[in-house]
């Protein structure tokens, strides 16, 4: 049995992950910012009393992640998996630049992702083969990027998340914790869009398998869902 931590586990890849985890009879930590709004994944709490533990924690506030640490830590004395998987989007462009939004956006996302960690990151040291998986985006690499394609915010604040990814995993490596960067596919989500080519449960499905398999020749890198070396 696995111990893990997820962001943005209310619905999307996120609540998938959620479910699969909790099949394979693992215990999860499922975050999201309004639990009370979370029917589904409340459900699945009722259903799994044991393995579920929904807590809020809203990754742009400092206070509810700290609080949100505290939560886990009274119920855990470990954790094996931090998923960051909480994000938010805005469809900008040149034309539209919006600085709050565009601020909004690289909080939320990228540091986000670093308060968790941070705020965590205790737990994390006492897992066994400790990871963390920070759900990025091909729209975060710099090799890859083409006109059109995305948003300034977003695929702004993806690369920030790449750039806390190679840094966490010098600086936490000598705790053993081995952190990669996820591409989770376009995936069929309230952000991604009905047309998109990859469903929540095969996204879930990849990047769980990557997580398992990871060991610490892997730390630092940058990996699709299924397996495959992503372009930074």
């Amino acid at each position: 049995m696995q111990t893990v931590l997820i962001t943005g586990a209310n619905r999307g890849i996120g609540l998938e992950m959620t479910k699969q985890l909790v099949y394979g009879g693992n215990r999860v930590f499922a975050t999201c910012r309004l639990p009370e709004q979370a029917e589904a994944l409340n459900q699945l709490a009722n259903e799994n009393k044991e393995l579920v533990h929904v807590v809020q924690l809203d990754v742009i506030n400092d206070m509810s992640v700290h609080a949100a640490a505290e939560a886990v830590a009274a119920q855990t004395n470990h954790l094996d998996l931090i998923i960051n998987n909480a994000g938010v989007n805005f469809r900008d462009s040149f034309e539209s630049f919006n600085s709050d939004e565009f601020l909004l956006v690289l909080n939320a996302n990228g540091v986000g992702a670093m308060r968790v960690v941070v705020e965590f990151v205790d737990l994390l040291r006492q897992g066994s083969a400790p990871k963390i998986v920070n759900i990025s985006s091909q729209l975060g690499s710099m090799t890859a990027q083409k006109p059109n394609f995305g948003s300034y915010a977003y695929n702004a604040s993806k690369a920030v998340m790449n750039m806390i990814t190679r840094h966490l995993s010098f600086d936490l490596a000598s705790d053993g914790i081995t952190t990669i960067s996820m591409h989770p596919g376009w995936v069929q989500t309230d952000m991604g869009g009905s047309s998109a080519a990859v469903t929540p449960p095969d996204s879930a499905a990849g990047i769980l398998n990557v997580a398992a398999n990871l060991t610490a020749a892997d730390n630092g890198k940058f990996y699709i869902y299924n397996g495959e070396i992503h372009p930074w």
